[in-house]
């Protein structure tokens, strides 16, 4: 039997816990047996002093062992999941899925919902009429099974742990420790039972970690905690200076996935689709390397394959897959607002972190997990960053619905946007990529993508 207090000190000095210890402070916070003042005192240390790697499993192994683990005995071939760190516009789950599934490799998917300025994956699914993301584990295995995928919300069996740590980090500014992180998204990504991963972990003033520093720490700690649990994976690290996409709000996000899976859509979501698709594949070994899964992805695309597969997936969630065939009859806001630029030159910035804000006061997304979402609403921008913008150019539209005071709002979406006179180099979409298992050439790669598609 360990003390609390005990171990509280020994993080709080630095010293690393061992299996035992760490075993037994999440038992006791599963169990409630460990009041939650010296759950938040052992945060902090964490906060403070940090994790070895090896500690980082161990904690993650006793999150995921405090709930149900998935075994998924009736899936064949290799199971590989993606993850994103959160983004403005990062809708790419929502293409990657069926093109991936399309190619053979199953895919059981646990997302969230969104909450502050980034987007959840489960609202902009919720905003296809009936689709439901509130499936049982036994439902869940039995859709990978018949169709290859599926994508549910965390049930309250998987990872209990988790959910009681992240509520309390919430409220003791003890959300950016990366140990922390970590073994948050790894408990739950290991509990639905995948034999690999794909990690977007962003940064950028759009992104949950802002430098890149950081976020190359996360993902460095995401691959290791993956490979220390036998797990395959790949991190990639990608820009969030400026939205992903043109579109950002729910309804609008389901567009631009629709679009991306009938072959057009943006060059950036294009180009990361793609990518992490062929990722998957490769890790799926479906294919015998990146390159080769590219070209697969593109083919699934082009032959409809994967549009299909999207519709499968709506169908056996029980979304209606004649809005998502006839998107021009889904409902539309009341109101549209467009923004126009007042002078000629370059784009030179745009905050998605503000957009991203405005679409939440929009009524698209939530700043409290009670908040009600309105699919309706959102933002799309017509340019990106380094692009000419002429004097009275479009530069933003912005879809709205009674009830939502646009005077002030309208400024800061205005000031999201920032003109130069002088030329702007565009954004590099994709700094890095950290792997265990092979080299990667991410312009090659890009190459490829804009030979196959653009």
């Amino acid at each position: 039997m360990f003390n609390t207090c005990d171990l509280i000190g020994k993080k709080r000095d630095g010293i690393s816990l061992s299996k035992e210890e760490i075993d037994f402070l999440i038992e006791g916070i599963t169990d409630k047996s460990i009041p939650d003042y010296q759950v938040t005192a052992w945060l902090m240390a964490v906060y403070f002093r940090g994790m070895s790697y090896e500690e980082t499993n161990f904690l993650t192994k006793a999150m995921l062992n405090s709930g149900e683990v998935l075994q998924l005995k009736s899936i064949k071939g290799t199971t590989i999941d993606k993850h994103s760190t959160g983004g403005v516009g990062d809708k790419v789950s929502l293409p990657l899925v069926p093109i991936v599934a399309s190619l053979g490799v199953p895919i059981p998917m646990i997302s969230g919902r969104g909450l502050g300025h980034t987007g959840g994956t489960l609202d902009k699914l919720e905003s296809i009429p009936g689709f439901n993301v509130n499936l049982s584990a036994a439902q869940f295995e039995s859709m990978i099974a018949k169709i290859g995928c599926s994508m549910i919300g965390q049930t309250k069996e998987i990872a209990p742990a988790d959910k009681i740590l992240y509520s309390l980090r919430d409220v003791t500014a003890t959300t950016s420790s990366i140990p922390l992180i970590t073994s948050s998204i790894m408990s739950k990504k290991l509990a639905e039972g995948s034999d690999g991963f794909v990690f977007d972990v962003k940064f950028g003033h759009g992104a949950f970690m802002k430098e890149l520093k950081s976020a190359t720490e996360l993902a460095n700690s995401l691959v290791q905690t993956a490979e220390l649990s036998n797990n395959t994976s790949i991190a990639y690290l990608t820009n969030m200076d400026q939205p992903l996409g043109f579109k950002i709000g729910n309804w609008l996000e389901i567009e631009e996935t629709i679009d991306i899976l009938k072959g057009k859509g943006p060059r950036d979501l294009q180009i990361i689709t793609y990518l992490f698709s062929a990722t998957m594949a490769y890790l799926g070994k479906k294919v015998d390397s990146i390159e080769e899964g590219v070209i697969c992805s593109v083919e699934a695309v082009k032959s409809g394959k994967a549009f299909e597969k999207f519709l499968e997936i709506v169908t056996e969630q029980g979304g209606d897959a004649l809005v998502v065939q006839n998107p021009e009859t889904y409902p539309r806001a009341a109101h549209l607002l467009e923004i126009s630029a007042d002078s000629a030159g370059y784009m030179a910035s745009i905050n998605s972190l503000e957009l991203g804000l405005a679409n939440v006061a929009l009524g698209g997304g939530r700043l409290k997990t009670s908040d009600l979402i309105d699919p309706c609403v959102g933002i799309e921008i017509f340019h990106k960053v380094g692009e000419r913008v002429e004097d009275g150019d479009l530069i933003a539209k912005v879809y709205y619905n009674d009830g939502v005071e646009m005077g002030e709002l309208k400024g800061r979406i205005e000031r999201a946007f920032s003109i130069s006179s002088s030329p702007c180099d565009p954004l590099e979409l994709i700094d890095s990529a950290i792997s265990k298992n092979c080299d990667i050439d991410i312009q090659k790669l890009i190459s490829t993508i804009e030979r196959e598609v653009l």
